[in-house]
Formats: structure tokens, sequence, C-alpha cells
């Protein structure tokens, strides 16, 4: 929280029935409490505050300053300060979720806009954006792929998070389905291996940027 008032401590004891701290945490074992004083300095205020803690922060590199091959979702990202303002317009900043309908409607019109942005790129006919997270979206389009195609194949790229595979995995486990994973090459893709399982093929998964 960006502030925290002073809130007075007597009238707080008052307030739930107790007459000091002490008898507050009486229930806490006398060998287990702190019972010496606490090295501090004294007090400062809020903008010498801030400019200490500055001065520490200050010792350390950011992930700015540097190149980070953390992978695994840990990568450099660029966020176009045009998102902050979008972000924060009413008709966005009030949705929440799609399941109360006077706070729904910002959460519909980003979902379409999203889409309609993504298949404008991609050259796709649709794209779904309604779930919350990667693995479970992943999991549902390849539900979706052997359900529209007929076929039994789905192709997983080893370049995939590897929790996002387990839940394909899970969802997938009691219909029958030839799950393969396809070999990597220097951290990218192998399509070699794809035109293999061409007849049968209801869908390949790639992940962009990947795991690594």
């Amino acid at each position: 929280m960006p502030f925290i008032p002073n809130i007075d401590e007597v009238e707080l004891l008052k307030k739930i029935g107790v007459t000091d701290y002490s008898e507050l945490v009486k229930i806490i074992p006398k060998n287990v409490k702190f019972d010496t004083e606490l090295d501090l300095n004294n007090s400062i205020s809020e903008y010498e505050t801030l400019q200490k803690l500055n001065k520490i922060a200050s010792k350390n590199k950011s992930e700015s300053d540097l190149i980070c091959f953390g992978g695994g979702g840990a990568y450099d990202h660029y966020i176009p300060s045009i998102i902050d303002f979008l972000s924060s317009r009413s008709e966005f900043y009030t949705a929440y979720t799609p399941y109360q309908a006077e706070v729904s409607q910002g959460t519909l019109q980003y979902l379409y806009e999203f889409q309609s942005m993504i298949c404008e790129l991609s050259g796709l006919d649709v794209a779904n954006a309604s779930l919350y997270d990667g693995a479970s979206a992943v999991a549902e389009a390849c539900s979706l792929a052997l359900t529209a195609s007929c076929k039994n194949t789905i192709l997983l790229s080893s370049t995939i998070n590897p929790v996002y595979k387990r839940v394909v995995y899970t969802y997938l486990q009691n219909r029958n389905v030839n799950i393969v994973e396809i070999d990597e090459m220097d951290g990218l893709t192998n399509y070699d291996q794809i035109e293999t399982f061409l007849p049968d093929l209801a869908g390949i998964v790639i992940q962009s940027p990947n795991y690594y």
C-alpha cells in the first residue's frame, strides 16, 4: 500500500477489550518472546526514508541494466507506454470477471479488441482469449483441435513451458490421444519432424517466446 495511516494503539486495544499490548500477546510463551531492545536508529521522515532506500537500492543492478538469460518467463519485457494509458480507462479499469453483468462489459470489450488484433496479425479466422492462464489455454486449444479435426495426434514443441505440457497431459489423459513432443535444435522447434505426423495430425503447439 502506498500509504499506511498512523493509528492510535490505545484506541485499538480498547476496541478489542484489552488493557495493553502485553495482555494481547500473553498467550505466547515467555521463552520464545524477544525481550531486548531493538537496535534501531531514531525515526526519520517519509522523504528521508525514500532517499535512504533508493540509495541502498541503487547499489543493485536491475534487469534493465543487464541482459536476462533466466528463461521460463523471466526474460526481458518491453511494455509500451500506451498500455498504462489504455488499462487505466474506465471501461477496462472497472472490468472484473465475466460472471457479473454490471462489471463485465469492459472484459468483453478488451477480449474482443485483443482477439480481433490477433486475427489481423496472424491471418487466422478466429482467436480466443477468454482463459485466465497459458497452461489451461494450451490444453483447451489441444482439446478443440482434436474435436474439430477428428484426428488423434497432438505435437508439442519441447520448447514449451514444462508446466504447460503437464497440464496438457492431464487434460487429455483419458481421451486416447497420441501426444508427441518435437525435439528442439539450439533452443528452437525442429520443424522437420512435423511432416512425419501430418496424416493424423490434429494440432501443433509452439510457444513464442519459448521457455528458453
